[in-house]
Order: C-alpha cells, then structure tokens, then sequence
C-alpha cells in the first residue's frame, strides 16, 4: 500500500490513559472497544432515511398492524394474550430506534413495556408476563404458554441494558440485580431448558447482560451466576471445534430438536457439527455465534476466539450464500442459492458479530457483519418496511406460493419466500427491527486509552468524549459502500492528543488517508489504522479504499461478481400482485419476472476482471438506494443466454445442478448484462453458471 504499512500489535493494552466509558471490571478481560450511551451516534443522508422509513413503517407501527400480538392484551403489559418472545423482539428495535431518532412518540410507544416490566417485578424476583395457574387454551397465532420459561426474558434483558444506556434509569440496575439473584436460586433446580431448548441455545444472550451489571455494579455473585449460565448453556465452542464429518443427512430436517438437555450427552456433542444438514437450527447458530466470545472475557482461552472463526469459515463452506450469510430456513441447509435465509438469522447473526467486534477487536468480524448489513439486510424487507420475506434466497426470480425450495413450504402453505407481514412464521415480523438501529449504534466506539474508532462506514455524526473528558463530534460523509472515500470533520471543544482507529477492510488494496488534504503515513495493525497525534478544531480525514471488481465460487462452482464490500445480482423488472387467500397469513405480494434471467457468465471474461466489468455510476444525491431505480452503481459484463435453464415451479434450479457448462461460446449470442447491488434487488440472480 502506497501510505500505510503493515505490522502486529495488542490493541487491548490500555495505554496510561483512563477509559471515559464503561470498562470490563478485573477479573473479566479488558474490552478494545466501548460502546457509546444510546443515542450518541446519529445517522445522516441515506441512512437516516432508512431509520425513518421504519419509524412511519412496521417498526414505527406494529402494534396497529398486529395488534394481536403486540397490543394490548400482551403479556408483557400485563394482559392474558401473548407471552413469549414476540413481543420483547418488538421493543428490542424500537427502543434503539426511538432513542436514535430522538423520536418522543416512539419513546411512548416503548415506555409502557419498561415501566410495566420495572413495576411488576415479584418479590422473589421473578419479571415477565404473570403465570397462568393452569395451562390457556390454545389460540391460533398467540404463544400464551409457558410463561417462566427463560429465553423470553433474555430478550428483555437486552432491552433493558439499552434503555439504562440511553437513560440512565438507576431502577434498571436494582431491578436485574434482584432478577440475577432469583435466576442464581432457580437456576440450580430450574435449568435454562426447563420449559424450552430455545433458552439453552441462546444464553449467550442472558450472560452478556450479567457481566454488563457486574461491570456497574462490582457484585461478585453475578460472575458465579454467570458461571452457571454458561455451564447450562449448549456447548457451542465444543460443536464449532468438532471435526467435520461431511453431510450427515440422517439429522435432516430437524435433528436439533432431538438433542438431549441439559446436562447434555457427550456422545451427542461429539457428533454435532456445522457440515450437517439440519443439525443446527438456523437463529440458534446466529445467537450462538457469540457464546464463545462472551464467555472468553471471563476465561481469556483463545480457544473461545478460535472456535468461532472455525464456526464462521465452516458456516460459509458448507452453508454459506454471497450476501454474506448462510443456508438457513430454519434447520441448515447447504449451500443451494435458491434455498431460504431466514429474517431472524441476519438480525441474530448481526448482533452477534457487533459483539465480537467489541470484545476481541478483530476486523475480520466487521467485514462480515458490513457485508451482511449491506447486502442481505435491505433486500429483505420493502421501501416501505410494511412487509417483508420470511426467507430471501441468493437465486430468486419468482416470488409465488408455488416456491417448493424449503423445508417449511407445506407447514406455512408455500408463503416463505413471497412479501406479507405474516407470511412464512411471524417471528421475523418483530424480530427484524432490530438490525439497522443496533447497526448505527455500532458505527463508533471509544477507545480503551481515552480515544475514538470508527469500525464500520456510513453517512453518521458521533459525539463522545476522547482524552481527558474533551468533547469531540466526529461528522462522517461518504458514499459508502458504493464509493470508495470516506470523509470525517472534527470538532473539538479544545485540542487534544489522541487515537483514532480506522478499519481497513481486508478486500481492499493500497488504501490511503489524508488528514487536512495531506497524505498521512501509518502502520497497519491487524487492519486496524491507529492515528494517535494531536487533533484540532477543524481537523479533516479522508479515508480511501480502493474497490475493485472480482469473482467469487460458491455452489458446486457457481460464481457472483463483487466489488469493495457489495455483491452484484442481475437486475431484473418484476411485475407485482396482490393476493389473500383468507387462510391467516394475510394478504401478501408475489413478484413476476418481466425481463430475461437465464444468463451464464463467460469464463474467458472473468479472466479479464477487473477489465472486463464496466462501471456506472448513476446520479445519486445520498437519499434511499435500496431498489432498482435508485441504484447508485451498475456493473455491466458479458454474459451468454441459456434458454435450458427454465424455471422449476417458480425456482430457478440449474438443470442438472450443474454451474459448469462446457459449451463452445459461439455458439450463443453474447450480450450486455446489467448487474446492481444485491440490496437494491427484489428478483435476482447472484450465483452465476459459467460457460468455459
């Protein structure tokens, strides 16, 4: 690289200078990272669209569109309808949402939940939704049950930390300290999977939030409980150091709800791994994901970090799509482009990476987390955010009830792929809410030595403290991800001399950085650019990553076009229509291809990239890119048309599974496709067969 060079170094040192937030407590690991109070991080242009898209969408109004559930008969207000997690999921988006906005109606949309929640605490410490004496009967689409059960309230338990974030609200602190201490009692009689498995798969969720209190409150029978919470936890970092045995299609479709509780069989363990099909439920894995990571800031063992970076390289071998996650409609599934990924698993899966970004420091998390926000996220749900897909798929070109790619077409009537609000399973519906508003709260941290880091991009204002309490707002322009500069003001209340990170993306070549319009040296320390030096009122950075096109394998050779950290699907008109069936999953919109989608890439143009691809850039002011019509960059090639390659009732199968076609290219008329970002599609292909 023209102006930074590489080396190693231990950014988790502290560096003679105290944190100005909130730090691991001895003996937990020191974090490299720390979040910033709820609210300190705004977002600008594109982005803060997007924020108010869902603010006048579901987000903003989900109890009007699905009163139901997430009205006023919700267990967590104090009624006798639903219980469960769906209503939690709701309020874990729209509270981050509503501090970010700074948006007082959402606020008082949210405050009914914590007040009833803070208010209604049992004296023995018992929060949630008041247990039935006797089991309700049963009515069709609410989960009224099993209302001690234990993973709900680790929902709420997120929910909670982020408003004590944002407010400050001391209640919070005494009231999880009492809710600690009764899970401490219960626990040891009660296990995390008493009354589900959903609990067990997902403590990571419950001992993040301890060690979060013990940090505020030094008590030290939060890291014995926390002890106990891992114990009875599934051992993920054992299932994601297992060997991989290669597809055991005898757990398929739905093996992980045969795994016995806790305390779990060894024998049982041992032969769990992620080349399996089914094995692994598909949100499990992405809540999962961080299990290990949590735990290694109580037992600093690289064991922990290691099992997760096995588990993200075997996730994309044996299950993994180009936008960034995995085959996934509930159970695994492989790698087939035109199976489902499931809504919830990118909001999960997200989540988990923002924190093993903060815990470990390591920017190979934040590549895959920007790939995923960037690509995956916005393609799933409409302009609007009234309605999204259950499951997207890298290949799809029909979206119908006639779609038989997934293991739950029969059980949800074939409505998994199609637009609706409660089409496929309505998880996903409150589940969803949470992705962009926890995104933007992750775009910066402090700094363990007193200093600022931006680790992920996009158009943002920041404000913190930096040194010794000196006040900082960091404002943040870009184009990004579609454009390769990235632009940061700062404005200080007096100069001060500290650092400030920057990630450098592993995909990018030769980046640069300019500071008041002059080339800046620095070292490179495991993709992390540390700029520690005196800093003014004033004071400008440009960041530039250069992005060039480049081809990627996937399924059984198939291959997708990339550039920086966006992925290129084929543009392709749809043709909307509207239809209700009456049958209780609502009225939903399939989409039909008006244009030709049968295309091969040519082998001989792909060894020409990136000279072959031609860019265009269209006129873009900053405002919503996510559709055809707003693309802001286009990449066109050379492709082939293959009129055999038909559509299998509404899936676009390759015939014979085969990516690789031998064929002599004259004998096909070469044409000009146009290839858009993957989040700006509805209908799409992104894994491409290719004609040697």
């Amino acid at each position: 690289m023209s102006s930074c060079r590489q080396g190693r170094v231990d950014i988790s040192k502290k560096d003679g200078v105290a944190s100005n937030y909130l730090q691991n407590r001895q003996p937990l690991r020191p974090l490299p990272y720390l979040e910033l109070p709820l609210g300190a991080i705004a977002p600008k242009s594109w982005l803060k669209e997007q924020l108010e898209r869902m603010a006048s969408g579901m987000t903003g109004n989900l109890d009007d569109i699905y009163p139901e559930v997430v009205g006023e008969s919700n267990g967590w207000l104090g009624g006798d309808g639903d219980g469960w997690e769906r209503g939690p999921y709701w309020i874990d988006g729209l509270l981050p949402l509503a501090y970010i906005l700074d948006d007082k109606d959402l606020k008082a949309k949210v405050r009914p939940w914590i007040e009833w929640t803070l208010t209604h605490q049992t004296k023995e410490g018992y929060i949630g939704p008041i247990p039935f004496k006797n089991e309700p009967e049963p009515i069709a689409g609410l989960q009224r049950g099993q209302r001690k059960d234990w993973w709900p309230k680790m929902v709420m338990l997120k929910i909670l930390q982020q408003y004590y974030n944002a407010t400050e609200d001391h209640r919070v602190i005494e009231v999880l300290t009492k809710y600690f201490k009764y899970q401490l009692r219960e626990l040891p009689k009660r296990p995390l999977d008493d009354l589900t498995f959903w609990a067990n798969r997902r403590g990571a969720d419950n001992l993040q939030v301890i060690y979060w209190l013990y940090n505020i409150t030094g008590d030290g029978f939060l890291l014995e409980l926390g002890d106990i919470v891992h114990q009875q936890t599934f051992p993920w970092t054992s299932v994601f150091l297992n060997g991989n045995k290669g597809k055991n299609d005898s757990v398929a479709p739905y093996g992980y709800f045969r795994i016995k509780k806790y305390p779990f069989d060894s024998s049982e363990i041992q032969n769990t791994n992620l080349s399996q099909i089914g094995g692994i439920h598909t949100v499990n894995f992405a809540q999962g994901l961080k299990q290990p990571g949590i735990r290694y800031q109580r037992e600093p063992d690289e064991r922990y970090i290691r099992a997760v970076k096995k588990a993200l390289a075997d996730i994309k071998e044996f299950h993994g799509q180009p936008q960034g996650m995995y085959g996934g409609d509930e159970p695994l599934h492989g790698t087939n482009p035109v199976q489902g990924v499931e809504f919830c698993s990118v909001s999960e899966a997200m989540f988990s990476l923002e924190s093993l970004l903060k815990i470990t420091g390591d920017t190979g998390f934040a590549d895959i987390l920007e790939r995923i926000a960037y690509n995956a996220l916005p393609a799933q749900a409409s302009d609007d955010f009234l309605s999204r897909q259950y499951f997207q798929a890298a290949n799809q070109v029909e979206l119908s009830d006639r779609l038989e790619t997934s293991y739950e077409t029969k059980g949800h009537k074939g409505t998994d792929f199609v637009f609706g609000t409660l089409t496929g399973y309505p998880c996903c519906t409150t589940n969803m809410h949470q992705s962009w508003p926890k995104y933007v709260q992750n775009l910066f941290y402090a700094t363990a030595d007193g200093g600022a880091a931006a680790l992920l991009y996009a158009p943002s204002e920041a404000k913190l403290k930096v040194a010794e309490e000196v006040e900082l707002t960091i404002r943040e322009t870009t184009g990004f991800p579609f454009e390769e500069e990235i632009h940061f003001e700062f404005e200080l209340s007096q100069s001060a001399t500290f650092p400030f990170h920057l990630r450098i993306p592993e995909w990018t070549e030769d980046p640069k950085v300019t500071i008041n319009g002059l080339l800046e040296e620095g070292t490179i320390n495991d993709n992390i650019l540390v700029l520690n030096r005196q800093w003014s009122d004033g004071d400008t950075l440009t960041l530039t990553l250069p992005m060039k096109v480049s081809a990627s394998k996937w399924h059984k050779g198939a291959t997708s076009i990339e550039r920086g950290p966006l992925v290129y699907a084929l543009k392709i008109k749809g043709e909307e229509k509207r239809k209700n069936r009456n049958d209780g999953y609502g009225p939903f919109t399939e989409i039909y291809p008006l244009e030709d989608w049968n295309y091969a890439l040519l082998a001989s143009e792909l060894a020409q990239l990136p000279k072959a691809a031609k860019i265009t850039r269209n006129e873009w002011e900053g405002s919503y890119p996510w559709n055809l019509n707003n693309a802001p960059i286009e990449i066109r090639i050379k492709a082939q048309k293959l009129p055999e390659w038909q559509l299998t009732k509404g899936a676009p199968i390759v015939l014979n599974d085969q990516y690789m076609i031998k064929d002599e290219p004259s004998k096909r008329q070469i044409e000009e496709i146009v290839l858009i970002p993957y989040g700006c599609t509805t209908l799409r292909i992104t894994e491409f067969p290719i004609i040697e």
